[in-house]
């Protein structure tokens, strides 16, 4: 299996974001709100298709999409008909408004710190990185080193921040994204930190927040390989090892919103000490601080204690590709328990799909023929194929977009479905 690379427009004209969800599957939300969804993720769409994927009459789409443009949120889009040679009227198509609105979408991770600006049609309009020093910081910092950040990437796409209508912020950990609150992150010193609240306090902005292996997920949902799937997860491995699950073309967070904790999952009891604190986790065996900790040991590399994570991973590849046996044999290992993960990943959920996403995907010793050799012995045999495995090393900026998507979500849901409806949701 080779990388993918960005993402790319899928042809002439407006591509659309969000999830495809097929006809007539999802009726338990405001009309209003499906009609918006069906403009958006198609890019352009004529009013008489979105009745009929929605299954309305063609005379309530026509008094809702009118609403939608009184509102500013859609517009009609001429388009001459094919063959047509400029004769007659053209047709009229509907699409997202682009400039309504603008979100900016963080990445908070231990190396560094990413943003974009989106429209509201989800076209990238700028974007930026700050480099940090890793290790926990304490409230105040990173709510400095925010602020920062979103004034570079607004002045980058050339309008101010009272411009945006929403932030998305994403951090590795636990959190409650309901509550706004980070339960635990490698990226703060401190537990159960109100994160929306005190950013929403300093920007001046709405702020919502995830955990970044949900917003690489809604990454793949709104923008990339998850738009057409109904159900698929997606692994990261980077610093920690997160999960992201789709069910029924939704973002899968459990009951209290801590759900899909893969790499917190344990594979040995009173096993390696992972950052959490707790032992024997999946991530003490496979994430870059786990693989270079054992490089540290297994190499004798001591003398290198001070060199960052990513230079001893470049470094134990170089030995590993050499031929060197100790480095090979650190690679294996944690290939082995990636296969252990992803099995579990396929017995419990039958995904339609598995990506595996993050910059370690570059190390393709994590997910050599051995690795997805051992993980079909130990998914379950049922005589039919496993799901397939696509890998995506897009970096840091692709859970940028996630977080994007998820202030997109949450502007738009703010917009079109009623206050009594969203609690209930």
């Amino acid at each position: 299996m080779q990388p993918k690379g960005p993402m790319e427009d899928g042809g002439e004209g407006r591509r659309g974001c969000g999830p495809l969800i097929p006809p007539l599957s999802d009726t338990l939300r405001p009309l209003r709100q499906q009609v918006f969804e069906r403009v958006r993720a198609a890019g352009l769409i004529p009013r008489v298709q979105v009745a009929k994927d929605l299954g309305v009459s063609p005379a309530s789409v026509t008094t809702i999409t009118q609403e939608l443009i009184e509102a500013g949120l859609i517009e009609e889009v001429a388009a001459p008909r094919e063959g047509d040679q400029g004769r007659g009227r053209p047709a009229v198509s509907l699409g997202v408004r682009a400039n309504a609105h603008r979100v900016a979408g963080m990445k908070l991770s231990d190396r560094e710190h990413t943003a974009v600006i989106v429209d509201f049609a989800g076209n990238l309009i700028a974007d930026d990185v700050i480099p940090r020093r890793p290790g926990p910081m304490a409230l105040d910092e990173i709510l400095t080193a925010i602020q920062t950040l979103l004034d570079r990437v607004c002045a980058k796409a050339g309008i101010t921040r009272s411009e945006l209508s929403a932030v998305g912020i994403g951090v590795p950990g636990f959190v409650d994204t309901v509550a706004g609150m980070v339960m635990w992150s490698s990226v703060l010193t401190e537990r159960a930190v109100p994160l929306a609240a005190a950013a929403q306090a300093r920007l001046g902005l709405p702020v919502t927040v995830d955990n970044d292996a949900n917003l690489v997920t809604l990454a793949e949902l709104w923008f990339g390989a998850g738009r057409g799937l109904a159900d698929f997860a997606v692994v990261t491995i980077e610093h920690g090892v997160g999960m992201g699950y789709v069910i029924n073309h939704r973002i899968y967070r459990g009951t209290q919103g801590l759900g899909m904790e893969l790499g917190h999952t344990k594979v040995q009891l009173d096993g390696a000490l992972c950052r959490c604190g707790q032992r024997g986790c999946l991530e003490a065996y496979i994430a870059d601080y786990a693989l270079a900790r054992e490089a540290t040991t297994a190499l004798n590399w001591t003398h290198r204690e001070g060199q960052s994570i990513s230079v001893l991973l470049e470094s134990l590849y170089d030995h590993a590709k050499a031929g060197n046996t100790a480095a090979r044999s650190i690679f294996r290992r944690a290939g082995r328990y990636l296969a252990v993960g992803l099995s579990n990943v396929i017995n419990l959920f039958d995904p339609a799909l598995i990506i595996l996403s993050g910059e370690r995907m570059r190390y393709d010793y994590l997910y050599a023929q051995e690795t997805l050799a051992e993980m079909d012995m130990l998914a379950i045999q049922t005589g039919r194929p496993r799901p397939p495995i696509e890998i995506h090393a897009w970096g840091d900026l692709l859970w940028a977009h996630g977080a994007a998507a998820l202030a997109l979500s949450f502007v738009s849901e703010g917009l079109l479905v009623p206050a009594r409806e969203m609690a209930a949701q």
